[in-house]
């Protein structure tokens, strides 16, 4: 079995991508990952491992098949969970779709499920009724597999907060060995 102690992180980017070139900054998915590994760069406490460093980079126009495609699913199998960057700018690509269903179909991995357009639990949820917003489970529809597969694993759903980041990836029910119930859940207000 594989060394299950990394976090895949999926988020969309419009291809082809290189990451070399100017352009992967502007793409703001990107910018919210880097920021990830940024905060680990900073503070090497902080939680993150990060699954895309576990074997190495090919370009976006190599293959899907024999060289894409395995290689995700190589690094979703070495994960413990999916960091998922959901955001109005989020298109259902075929990376992305693949990364989703593999990682949560077939593999059983939590999502910690992050609304990088939103800084405050209460932009993602109704503090009173304790309900996920109506505006963030429309965000589920820019990426149905994601929608439909919900229920399958346990989520958890955040605003773009290092500190909530930070409790969720040491939260032991959202990883794939220790996992808890497939729940809807999110640190109240």
């Amino acid at each position: 079995m594989a060394n299950r102690t990394g976090n895949y992180c999926a988020f969309y980017v419009k291809t082809p991508f290189k990451e070399s070139n100017l352009g992967a900054h502007a793409t703001k998915d990107f910018v919210y990952y880097n920021m990830l590994r940024a905060w680990k760069g900073k503070d090497s406490s902080f939680p993150f491992v990060d699954s895309h460093d576990k074997n190495y980079n090919v370009r976006d126009d190599s293959d899907w098949e024999t060289t894409l495609k395995p290689r995700l699913r190589d690094r979703l199998n070495k994960s413990k969970n999916i960091i998922l960057f959901l955001s109005s700018d989020t298109v259902s690509s075929r990376a992305l779709r693949e990364e989703i269903d593999f990682g949560i179909n077939t593999n059983g991995l939590p999502v910690i499920v992050i609304y990088p357009e939103y800084s405050e639990m209460s932009d993602i949820i109704n503090c009173e009724s304790k309900t996920i917003k109506k505006k963030i489970k429309d965000l589920w529809d820019n990426l149905p597999i994601f929608r439909d597969s919900l229920d399958n694993v346990p989520t958890i759903h955040l605003p773009l907060n290092k500190t909530l980041i930070e409790k969720a990836l040491k939260d032991k029910d959202l990883m794939v060995a220790t996992k808890g119930e497939a729940t809807r859940s999110f640190y109240t207000c």
